[in-house]
């Protein structure tokens, strides 16, 4: 299986060669040459399978440059018992008739991101330790990917990590996760600015290959092809959960913000996944949902980007939409590199053809908004109808799957966070505090370590220079 680049550089890549650079370079996004299409017989003899053994079915299709027994070995050592408290990893809840909550949030850092980070620290670790090499992480988070990142790789040799994030809009809780964290090889970075400040600094020193090459700057956002494949899985083990024959269909409504769990939802459905509906929801960023009602792709400056109580959604640039619109465009990888370059450079969006715009009904997208009004109002009705208690991004996932749900296709919404981190809306919402592990139950006033930087690549690069410099030789 090779890959190639959204944008058209077409030499043919390994996984272990994608996983380590993140971004393509001449600035697009990998995606396999193909997607294995999975049939009926290879889907009844997945049913039965644990969650490991399902994983390692489904990346050995993508992975062919790691020996199967190290893979089997790596899959084993991340989706356990031990790590989820779970033995189904991602277990299933029937909220009422046709409604489902699948649990993505049972990981160390409480939220869905440690499902694909956990294997993608032992994935950098075995790959960097067979090639003798080091790499320095450089991610943006707007709240949950930088712990899930920072939690999987603290400690692994050979690994630095450098996570922006934007200064003072995380919750208190996602802060204390990341803050608190003492490891000499994590270095946090809060941003003067958004989310996409952060993301735009990422992908500029990205796209500065000597700088890239120099100081060996690898990805954990979702641009990684390694992270979204991981997402896929999930997919797979709702399916399978949620139905009894492979003739059914399901429908899954996914909080999306960056659109990469959604677009593992798109690559589990090109593989041939009985999905009827993939359900986009925003929240009062609404980027995403305009295009799949109008083909409009507006980017919002700074100024527009709302701060809201699903903070990880508060995102106007979606860095893994590439990919979607790469497919739907039938992988013309021109158009693709003049729509995501120029275009949106010069433009700050683009609108496709309506023939164009006219082929998303064929991927299963539709979507929906919800405010902070609707969060409260999802929140305290799942909680007193149904006593379920739900983070604010998951709240939005279930308001907007309501308006999608079709009779006999159970509806499965992606649980994103657990509503510990999100208390003061939870407290809003219902009146009292969201329970916590106790691990976690005073993590907030534990000593922090972080560094304030304005928004600015430049500024960014020289606390990488002085920092990979004092720990050379």
């Amino acid at each position: 299986m090779k890959y190639l680049s959204t944008r058209g550089d077409r030499t043919p890549r390994g996984f272990s060669e994608t996983l380590l650079e993140g971004l393509a370079p001449d600035g697009g996004l990998y995606l396999p040459t193909h997607y294995p299409r999975v049939d009926a017989a290879t889907l009844s003899r997945w049913r039965g399978l644990s969650y490991a053994d399902l994983a390692f079915e489904i990346l050995s299709l993508y992975i062919d440059d790691i020996p199967a027994a190290d893979l089997k070995r790596l899959v084993h050592a991340t989706y356990n018992k031990e790590t989820y408290g779970t033995d189904a990893i991602t277990p299933l809840t029937r909220l009422e008739n046709g409604l489902y909550l699948q649990g993505l949030s049972n990981g160390p850092t409480l939220a869905f991101k440690d499902m694909a980070m956990q294997l993608l620290g032992r994935l950098f670790e075995y790959e960097l330790g067979r090639r003798g090499e080091e790499l320095n992480i450089l991610g943006a988070t707007s709240g949950d990917t930088g712990s899930a990142a920072e939690y999987a790789m603290r400690g692994k040799k050979g690994i630095r990590v450098f996570m922006l994030s934007p200064h003072g809009r995380m919750s208190p809780f996602q802060q204390a996760q990341m803050f608190s964290l003492q490891d000499p090889n994590i270095h946090n970075l809060a941003i003067e600015g958004v989310f996409d400040d952060c993301q735009d600094i990422v992908k500029a020193i990205g796209n500065d290959l000597a700088f890239k090459r120099r100081y060996r700057i690898g990805t954990v956002n979702s641009i990684n092809w390694a992270r979204l494949l991981a997402q896929v899985v999930y997919y797979f083990a709702g399916f399978f959960q949620a139905t009894r024959g492979n003739d059914e269909r399901v429908s899954f409504a996914v909080p999306s913000g960056n659109f990469g769990n959604i677009c593992a939802g798109h690559v589990a459905r090109m593989m041939g996944l009985p999905i009827e509906q993939l359900v986009l929801a925003t929240n009062e960023n609404d980027v995403l949902d305009e295009f799949f009602r109008t083909g409009r792709y507006r980017v919002r400056g700074s100024a527009e980007t709302h701060e809201t109580s699903s903070p990880s959604m508060d995102i106007s640039k979606a860095s893994n939409f590439e990919r979607f619109v790469f497919d739907l465009l039938e992988r013309d990888a021109a158009r693709t590199a003049e729509l995501f370059g120029p275009t949106l450079a010069r433009e700050g969006g683009f609108t496709l053809a309506r023939d164009e715009f006219a082929r998303t009904a064929r991927y299963g997208f539709v979507s929906g908004k919800s405010t902070h009004a609707d969060r409260i109002a999802t929140i305290r009705d799942t909680w007193q109808r149904l006593h379920v208690m739900i983070d604010t991004h998951t709240a939005d996932g279930l308001k907007v799957a309501r308006e999608h749900l079709r009779p006999g296709v159970p509806m499965l919404v992606l649980e994103t966070a657990l509503p510990a981190k999100f208390a003061a809306t939870i407290q809003e919402a219902l009146g009292r505090d969201p329970e916590r592990p106790a691990a976690l139950a005073r993590i907030e006033d534990l000593p922090r370590r972080f560094t304030v930087l304005p928004a600015d690549a430049a500024a960014v690069k020289r606390f990488i220079e002085t920092h990979c410099a004092s720990h050379s030789g």
